[in-house]
């Protein structure tokens, strides 16, 4: 009897140990799957109602192209196409608007999913995945049209100003751009933004601008009390800027770019920002 016992007591005693070691590999499994799949999404927001998350990065004062309105609400030709795509693919949108100058520390950090606010390709082609190319853009010198200023050559000694980290910045402190010109300048004046540049060309603090012909002429508002010097400074493309390695993202956008463009969308947010409509360049 006692003998029986013993030989029961050994039986339970492996039977526990088999179910145990059978419940820690299944644990280990789950957690193993359960990891593979977090670092699978690990870049990718979901929301509460299962949509993925798109981290709209822009400029909070670049109009026509994005800029915060006094309401609070965001508007400008980019934040509505972005918006659009987001619709097209089923995704939500989220805005997250920035100073212009910590648009890579904001990329960087994740706060963003791309940088999508006016921003030219020329010159920085090897340091973001780009998107195709969506709009075309000129630099140019806008003045006062009473200013006596109608050549390049008539700003030696003038004051000009520009917004930091543009192209237009860029340009004018490159050897090969427009730097022989910047010299000639009295000084050049360094805006977080332009339509704080275009507050001191209003007030005679600064005699000209240096800026992205869509942007001045919103901020001009088809005023003739200002223009345009016809001498280019140079021309661009502008396109979405995204991480190095999120080629798989960069390509979702531009193909829902495509279809936004067949269906009309594209050319339909176009027609509200008349600045901007005759530069698309999608589907040309």
């Amino acid at each position: 009897m006692k003998k029986s016992i013993a030989v029961i007591t050994a039986v339970t005693v492996l039977f526990s140990f088999c179910l145990g070691a059978c419940a820690q590999i299944n644990v280990n499994t789950q957690v193993s799957e359960s990891t593979e799949d977090a670092e699978d999404e690990e870049d990718i927001d979901i929301s509460e109602s299962g949509k993925r998350v798109f981290k709209h990065g822009f400029d909070l004062d670049y109009p026509p192209y994005s800029y915060i309105n006094e309401d609070g609400s965001m508007g400008g030709f980019d934040v509505e196409l972005a918006q659009a795509v987001c619709d097209h693919l089923g995704w939500e949108y989220v805005a997250v608007p920035f100073n212009w100058d910590a648009k890579d520390a904001e990329l960087n950090a994740g706060s963003c999913d791309c940088i999508w606010s006016g921003f030219t390709i020329n010159g920085r082609e090897d340091d973001y995945a780009w998107s195709v190319p969506y709009s075309d853009n000129t630099q140019m010198i806008m003045v006062k049209t009473d200013s006596g200023i109608k050549t390049l050559a008539d700003l030696a000694g003038k004051t000009v100003g520009v917004q930091t980290a543009t192209s237009a910045y860029d340009l004018l402190n490159d050897e090969e751009g427009q730097k022989e010109l910047c010299d000639t300048f009295a000084s050049l004046e360094v805006y977080e933004t332009y339509t704080i540049a275009f507050n001191d060309l209003k007030a005679g603090a600064i005699d000209a601008i240096a800026i992205d012909v869509t942007s001045g002429q919103f901020l001009m508002k088809d005023s003739d009390e200002y223009g345009f010097l016809d001498e280019k400074l140079g021309s661009e493309q502008y396109a979405i800027g995204f991480r190095k390695d999120d080629t798989e993202l960069r390509d979702t956008i531009n193909e829902a770019l495509e279809d936004l463009v067949e269906d009309g969308t594209y050319a339909k947010i176009g027609e509200k920002y008349p600045e901007i409509k005759d530069y698309l360049c999608l589907g040309k």
